[in-house]
């Protein structure tokens, strides 16, 4: 294998690869990413969860593969000074030049690394890369880290029509996002993605306004941008009906400004510590929400001046799900809707149809050990 390339195309295309590499395995050639040379420049990652694949302009002249470190190949070339660089290969010793700098590494045997998965084509849709960014960036801090519910750990991608919806929960707390589609897929379907693979979907995806086209099939999803694809394994099984769990009856519907309120929460909560179990207290009254935090530390109280009356109802909330939910909020102000201390806090769109709205968090109160006062 022989082939020249510019540095910084090199070094994006590793770094975009190694997102997929396995930190450490048993199998060292998923701690490394295949370079395979015939009409174009092919670099890979895969650690047997998500794959991903990338094609470098480079100037080929002689075809090959091999699997290189993807550690050691990152550091490397992005020492390297700006310029071309030439790496050629004998057997599995890799030569590496750029300028005066020169670098001979062992390589692994590509025999070692695992093909990607096929994935044959069940359904599809094509969306701007902008908008999937910020759908995935707007919902994917409610997937739940609990490995005991697997397919809580992905969101939900949901075609109805011409109607994308993203759905993440994980048992505390519900974040959805709904864009239309320029081209209806021409059929309904849904599909789970992990929330891994999701992360690294939004690292790729940027804020271009090329398209990005997702495939799924019998056990695997397909997103391809640009010349890079990720290929990921679908996760099985029933996802919450997040329909279901989506309380309406709300006699308290407050109007505020988001920035406001994250302001008086982020005061109020240096005094709680990040794992803290104390909660956010509120208090709803008439056209403000008073709001304070106790703890050995000591206490801070603030005030969010709102739309409507809350009636002095009394309820707590985690302080960084309020947060969490309030900083994916993508206007400057929304409707809070509430009942009792014990359901939901709905955050949505003022001016929406119930059942349509372009964004809906959703977070669980805690319950409140003790009677306490303004």
């Amino acid at each position: 294998m022989k082939f020249s390339c510019e540095k910084a195309l090199l070094q994006s295309a590793i770094a975009t690869t190694s997102r997929a590499t396995a930190p450490k395995s048993s199998i060292p050639a998923l701690e490394g990413i295949l370079l395979e040379a015939d009409q174009e420049l092919r670099l890979t990652g895969y650690n047997l969860e998500t794959g991903i694949r990338t094609v470098v302009p480079a100037e080929v002249k002689e075809g090959g593969s091999l699997v290189l470190s993807a550690r050691l190949f990152g550091d490397i070339v992005r020492r390297l000074p700006d310029d071309i660089i030439s790496v050629s290969t004998e057997g599995l010793t890799v030569y590496i030049q750029c300028g005066v700098s020169k670098f001979q590494i062992q390589g692994i045997d590509p025999e070692e690394f695992p093909e990607l998965p096929e994935v044959e084509t069940q359904n599809a849709l094509v969306l701007p890369r902008v908008t999937l960014n910020d759908m995935i960036s707007r919902t994917i801090f409610a997937v739940s880290n609990n490995d005991g519910r697997p397919i809580l750990t992905g969101s939900l991608f949901e075609v109805v029509g011409n109607v994308l919806t993203v759905v993440s929960v994980d048992g505390q707390r519900l974040a959805l996002r709904r864009e239309k589609l320029e081209e209806a897929p021409g059929r309904d379907f849904s599909f789970v993605v992990p929330g891994a693979a999701l992360g690294e979907v939004r690292s790729i995806c940027g804020d271009s306004e090329e398209n990005v086209a997702i495939n799924t099939g019998a056990r695997h999803i397909l997103f391809r941008m640009g010349s890079t694809l990720l290929v990921t394994r679908r996760l099985e099984g029933e996802f919450l009906n997040y329909r279901q769990s989506i309380s309406w009856k709300s006699e308290i519907k407050l109007e505020v400004v988001v920035k406001q309120l994250m302001t008086s929460i982020d005061r109020v909560s240096l005094i709680l510590q990040e794992n803290s179990k104390n909660p956010l207290r509120c208090i709803v009254g008439e056209g403000c929400i008073f709001l304070s935090s106790v703890t050995a530390i000591g206490n801070a109280s603030d005030q969010c001046p709102v739309v409507g009356s809350g009636n002095d109802l009394h309820i707590g909330f985690n302080h960084r799900f309020m947060m969490d939910a309030l900083k994916a909020v993508p206007v400057e102000q929304a409707k809070l809707l509430m009942g009792t201390p014990s359901t939901p806090c709905i955050i949505v769109p003022t001016d929406e149809p119930e059942g349509e709205e372009s964004f809906l968090f959703m977070v669980l109160p805690v319950r409140m050990s003790a009677s306490w006062d303004k």
